[in-house]
């Protein structure tokens, strides 16, 4: 076991146990080797011989890691993304990256100078699905594109605003956390449809509208759009929302002149429409974690998703970051159900001006959404 990788795991709760299980599973078949974990909280269901402490910086102090992965608060990712990789270590980051520009260039200066990896938890960056649809793209299968629209219409309860002190706040003492629909839950959306664009990079966004609402007591939006126009003059037009009726798969929706394709991210499912009708085809999908410990024992296997391919994305992050705090959605087009934990509120047709957006590759004050006339009134007054 001398050179399987020693991986360790900070933040092991929520989204971190699912790292653990995926490591114990590398680990029966000979492939990782998990060493130790860090969390302030107490870790249950570890293998006997794995260490626990609770913090990264006493783990690293103490401990021997090829490859860490960190699973924790947004606002702790760059602090200990740069801790493990002076340490030595490549690292799993979990998305989003960073919760600013800056934050995103001084994180991007460490991996230069320091030589390590750093994969970041896009997991749909490597799923067949999407990389199909990206050459589809690229080699004209749909024709000229008029636009990629991103869809997500989630239900979130109380619960998941009270999982956490960062969880629906846009800064925590002081420090950026940019959390909400369109940086986090729903993240993946934004990145896919820029991966589909060819537009991955930073320097591939050319500019960043936001409109971002509330319906829940919270800092972070819930319900909104954002439109991106990349340095391709592509327009992507992000409609999301957490307030939904029911909880749908989100959808990246490619919208060309000689067809139209649905990518079903969460189920890494490609639906194609074209002149002799629908194809729907389900892929297989890698693991992150595996194409990290590929790329560490052959440099020549690509990162599915280095953190230079989420510089766009961290351009939208920053966008979101620096408007103004998402404007409440009135109490009159909000339906609350459930009490206590599973409270949670549904703003009226949201899905049908979701549907708009996505179709007018609008905004939703451009399309009329009630919530924003509403707005607008106040504003005006």
């Amino acid at each position: 076991m001398t050179d399987v990788p020693r991986v360790a795991v900070a933040g092991v709760h929520g989204h971190g146990a699912s790292h653990v299980r995926n490591v114990a599973r590398l680990a029966e078949a000979g492939r990782a080797r998990l060493v130790a974990v860090a969390d302030p909280r107490p870790a249950e269901d570890l293998p006997a011989d794995v260490q626990v402490y609770g913090g990264l910086d006493e783990l690293l102090a103490s401990t021997e890691v090829d490859v860490v992965i960190i699973s924790t608060p947004i606002q702790t990712h760059v602090p200990l993304a740069e801790l493990s990789m002076r340490a030595g270590a490549d690292v799993l980051l979990e998305k989003p990256p960073t919760a600013s520009l800056a934050e995103f260039e001084q994180l991007s200066a460490v991996v230069a100078e320091t030589g390590r990896a750093c994969q970041v938890g896009f997991q749909a960056q490597a799923s067949t699905a999407t990389l199909t649809l990206a050459k589809l793209i690229a080699d004209g299968r749909l024709g000229e594109i008029r636009g990629i629209s991103a869809v997500g219409k989630w239900v979130r309860k109380a619960q998941y605003f009270q999982r956490a002190r960062w969880a629906g706040r846009r800064t925590l003492d002081g420090v950026a956390v940019v959390d909400g629909a369109v940086t986090n839950p729903l993240a993946h959306s934004t990145a896919a449809a820029l991966l589909l664009d060819g537009s991955p990079g930073a320097d591939d966004v050319r500019s960043v509208e936001t409109e971002l609402f509330r319906a829940n007591p919270i800092e972070s939006d819930d319900t909104s759009t954002v439109r991106i126009v990349t340095g391709r003059g592509t327009t992507i037009l992000i409609a999301v929302t957490l307030c939904a009726a029911e909880h749908l798969e989100p959808q990246v929706i490619v919208h060309g002149s000689t067809g139209r394709a649905v990518l079903k991210y969460a189920t890494d499912t490609l639906e194609l429409h074209d002149g002799s009708g629908v194809t729907v085809t389900t892929y297989a999908r890698d693991d992150l974690l595996e194409n990290l410990l590929a790329h560490r024992a052959d440099p020549a296997v690509p990162l599915y998703c280095p953190l230079t391919a989420t510089g766009g994305f961290t351009k939208v992050v920053e966008a979101v970051r620096v408007a103004e705090a998402p404007a409440e959605i009135p109490a009159g087009l909000v339906r609350w159900e459930g009490d206590g934990l599973e409270r949670h509120p549904i703003v009226v047709d949201v899905e049908k001006w979701i549907d708009r957006a996505s179709d007018e590759l609008a905004l939703f004050s451009e399309l009329g959404a009630p919530w924003t006339i509403i707005q607008s009134k106040r504003e005006s007054s």
